[in-house]
């Protein structure tokens, strides 16, 4: 028997033909590397967090990162973009419209902490920005808040240098939490959420932001000003780096 199997024809679904095992381990091999350059990218900048937690450890006695999270985008979540969105199924068109195939999230203490950190992040100079959504300054409607960033990080392959785009979010604990209810909330009523829920999310995302705001400011008084830590960015309304294109 022959070693093939038959596929459905974009343009005819009602058409087949007929690909080898070998050219699907083939084509199941180029996305696995695909992938990989996500990984590796996704690594690089969990990298470069873990050296900024551990060395505000040890030289400022304060660790601003909770804790971080990270993943890259399966490749059934791929496929479904991919096709919610018409881009086009090869490599070149998904590397250039899906800028969060790899993503961190860095949940931190306070909101300082998420600018500060950044900050220190995106003034690397081997990091580029790509763009940057500050919900924190500009919340969504339904409530959320969250600091994103598309960045560029190098990463070094056998083949060379590639640029692979990673999505950092930096969140407050809670931000995080109330992220996290909203998501199971939508989930559970697959969108269509009562209205109900959706102000009762919204108000529990002002309390939230309330609660952030109390206890930084008891942290200030905690810590006085004697702390030296690297000051956090002057303009509270959002990050202090300039975006570039």
């Amino acid at each position: 028997m022959a070693d093939t199997a038959p596929l459905a024809h974009a343009a005819d679904p009602d058409a087949s033909i007929t690909v080898s095992a070998a050219e699907l381990r083939e084509l199941r091999d180029e996305f696995e590397r695909f992938l990989m350059e996500y990984r590796f990218g996704m690594q690089e900048v969990e990298t470069k967090l873990g050296i900024l937690r551990d060395e505000f450890q040890l030289v400022h006695d304060y660790n601003p990162i909770e804790h971080v999270s990270s993943r890259v985008k399966s490749p059934d979540s791929l496929v479904e973009k991919i096709q919610r969105k018409g881009i086009d199924p090869d490599f070149a068109s998904i590397r250039e419209q899906v800028t969060d195939i790899a993503g961190v999230r860095v949940t931190c203490s306070f909101v300082a902490d998420a600018y500060r950190l950044f900050d220190l992040l995106t003034t690397q100079d081997d990091i580029r920005v790509l763009t940057v959504k500050d919900y924190i300054a500009n919340p969504k409607p339904n409530g959320y808040k969250s600091l994103h960033a598309i960045v560029a990080v190098p990463v070094f392959l056998s083949t060379g240098r590639v640029d692979v785009p990673v999505e950092v979010q930096f969140r407050t604990i809670a931000m995080d939490f109330w992220a996290s209810l909203e998501h199971k909330i939508y989930y559970k009523y697959d969108t269509n959420v009562p209205a109900e829920l959706l102000d009762s999310l919204k108000d529990a995302a002002d309390t939230a932001s309330e609660l952030d705001e109390r206890m930084e400011r008891l942290h200030r008084e905690i810590r006085g000003s004697s702390t030296t830590l690297p000051p956090a960015p002057l303009r509270r309304s959002g990050p202090a780096r300039a975006i570039e294109a």
